[in-house]
């Protein structure tokens, strides 16, 4: 069964929240909108895809003056993106100057029965999808595992040895990029030793602190790591080899595991937002992707572009919804 839903592209769309610091009350658009600054929320610490992607989007937009206000960007971490998704579903559901930047754990953290977020996607308005990634399996460069396959030896050997970490909760979207090789290789992925992390950059630094054997990440945040030198990528979970920096790197199906996971990004607006505001962005952001800027924004930060508009984001929303609760079945771990 993994083999059939790792297959579905299960991409960690770049949620963009744009979050408008509007701690007295929720605002909505009039006519004009926007008349004053907007705020794209990453519901994790720096360093990692939401941060990565809030920022791109930010620049971009600010550079390129599409849109009139100026947009910032701010960090909310906590509960792999389950504490702010319970602001922005609740005391931000009018608010049209707050978005928010998310990718599958909005549909993971809805869906699981531990450490669950009673908000998921139907409690937001999905704006639009912007990009695609996918995962990798890491080590520090002078680790003792030169391949995929020797991590998941170790485990198998004795999973109370080796700590795997990520920059999301438990049943989410790093832990199920790392215990995807583990299950396919025979290994149950409950006995798998895994540690949270608020965003992909603590996970790094875990790493590197000597805090963590491996890590599960987004292959687009560790390319920096890689140029560096200071780790090591042992496998990426697309369907073929990335160009750029991990092109080198053997994919999950190279090193036995027949499986795929593709990480999505997209942008939320708020539950309640505005006609005004949801016409507004969604022509904005059909004009984005469009940009030679954003075009730059992706490669630099070695992104795969997949746009889906609000109306074909939610529907495909609803459907990646339907296949996340079977995955999470597979791992005894659903409500």
């Amino acid at each position: 069964m993994w083999k059939k839903l790792s297959t579905v592209v299960l991409a960690s769309s770049l949620a963009l929240s744009l979050a408008a610091c509007s701690s007295e009350g929720n605002e909505s658009a009039s006519s004009n909108y926007p008349e004053k600054p907007i705020t794209i929320v990453a519901p994790s610490g720096a360093g990692g895809g939401w941060d990565l992607t809030a920022r791109s989007i930010a620049k971009t937009m600010n550079e390129t003056k599409l849109v009139e206000e100026s947009i910032m960007v701010e960090n909310k971490p906590g509960g792999g993106g389950a504490v702010y998704m319970a602001d922005f579903a609740t005391k931000e559901a009018k608010n049209d100057y707050v978005l928010m930047v998310k990718s599958p754990p909005i549909l993971i953290n809805n869906n699981k029965a531990e450490g669950n977020s009673p908000y998921g996607y139907k409690d937001t308005k999905p704006l639009a999808q912007l990009t695609r990634d996918y995962g990798a399996i890491v080590v520090q460069k002078d680790s003792p595992f030169k391949s995929l396959k020797d991590v998941l030896e170790a485990i198998k050997a004795d999973a109370t040895k080796i700590t795997l970490a990520g920059g999301s909760a438990p049943g989410s979207m790093d832990h199920l990029v790392g215990i995807l090789p583990a299950y396919e290789y025979g290994i149950d992925p409950k006995s798998v030793k895994y540690v949270s992390y608020d965003g992909g950059g603590e996970a790094v630094a875990a790493l590197l602190g000597n805090n963590a054997d491996v890590i599960a990440t987004d292959a687009s945040t560790i390319s920096e790591y890689v140029k560096s030198g200071d780790v090591r990528v042992l496998a990426v979970s697309s369907s073929e080899r990335l160009e750029g920096t991990l092109s080198e790197v053997p994919t999950f199906k190279e090193e036995g595991i027949d499986a795929e996971f593709t990480i999505w990004r997209g942008l939320f607006g708020p539950k309640d937002m505005s006609d005004a505001a949801y016409d507004y962005w969604t022509a904005k952001l059909d004009e984005l992707v469009e940009t030679d800027e954003w075009k730059a924004e992706l490669e630099r930060n070695g992104w795969q572009s997949e746009y889906r508009n609000a109306e074909d984001f939610a529907t495909y929303l609803e459907d990646q919804d339907k296949v996340i609760v079977e995955l999470l079945t597979a791992l005894e771990m659903q409500k």
